[in-house]
């Protein structure tokens, strides 16, 4: 199958283009590189990959490389709310309005797998799973237009996978994720100051997330036209809870929460996901198993470009 990724040496797409040429799919890897990452040189043996530098919001280019794709994973994306509040304009272009542009040109036969987040969740309700079902309440730019990219992947046929909190070790690496954050703080600094430390958030590890987008594309047909929450069941854990998973691995590492301030991010809540896991779909990666990998990987990177904002 011949499969366009755009973002492709994003810190998902460095792990997913990968597992697709290692399956024989024919790959065309579109990005910007706008973090002058290296993450796909790795695989540029493969006779099956085309890598294309360029923009999602070029439109000519755009059209050139979705006719000829069987299937689409739109990956390219201004990643998190403080990129986006910082620049509103590019995050429109890039998360709704390339996306707008993109199902203009594509035909009903095209697979489309999509990966929004479970931030449209915003607050949960206190004690309840947010199901598929739930009602989407962002609070961010970010996750407002990701759900309104979302509805027009899902008219459009699409799959669409909210995606928990992504964790674990990708060749283009991110630090500004939180279990990678607090790892790394727990390795180098020893210690973290906690703000709403009862906030709950569901995490999923990078290799889980290109096994979902593989997992979508081989039970596409029964899949399409619904959203998926993606993420580890057994993970629906609070800050200071997944603080004192990462203790069991750094034993001095030393938490405390904030009696005064707060945190500028508000979502707070617990998620289901149980509708992936009823088509077959199986997390391989553990929390704990994924920061014992992390914990590995701070003893090759420090702190410098590895992040999105």
């Amino acid at each position: 199958m011949k499969i366009l990724v755009t973002g492709a040496a994003g810190y998902i797409g460095s792990v997913l283009v990968p597992r697709l040429l290692n399956e024989g799919h024919t790959v065309v890897a579109l990005d910007n590189f706008m973090y002058s990452q290296t993450s796909l040189l790795d695989v540029c043996y493969h006779d099956t990959l085309t890598i294309v530098r360029g923009d999602v919001r070029d439109k000519n280019l755009m059209d050139k490389w979705v006719k000829g794709a069987d299937a689409i994973f739109p990956l390219a994306c201004l990643t998190g709310a403080p990129s986006c509040a910082k620049d509103p304009a590019g995050a429109q272009a890039i998360l709704y309005d390339s996306i707008a542009d993109m199902l203009k040109i594509t035909s009903p036969n095209q697979r489309i797998i999509f990966p929004t987040t479970n931030s449209g969740y915003g607050l949960g309700q206190k004690g309840k799973h947010c199901m598929e079902e739930t009602p989407l309440r962002p609070i961010s730019l970010y996750g407002k237009l990701k759900v309104d990219a979302e509805k027009a992947i899902l008219d459009a046929g699409g799959i669409t996978l909210r995606l928990a909190t992504a964790f674990g070790v990708s060749p283009r690496m991110r630090l500004d994720l939180l279990v990678n954050d607090f790892t790394y703080r727990a390795v180098y600094d020893r210690f973290v100051i906690l703000f709403e430390a009862h906030f709950h958030r569901n995490y999923i590890h990078v290799r889980d997330i290109a096994k979902a987008f593989i997992h979508g594309l081989n039970h596409f047909d029964k899949m399409k036209k619904q959203p998926y929450n993606v993420g580890l069941s057994d993970a629906n854990l609070t800050k200071l809870e997944l603080c004192q998973e990462i203790k069991k691995f750094v034993p001095d590492f030393y938490f405390v929460e904030a009696t005064i301030g707060e945190d500028p991010d508000k979502r707070d809540y617990i998620v289901s996901n149980e509708k992936i896991e009823k088509t077959g779909f199986k997390p391989e990666v553990s929390l704990s198993k994924g920061i014992q990998e992390l914990i590995k990987g701070y003893q090759v990177i420090k702190r410098n470009q590895y992040a999105n904002i």
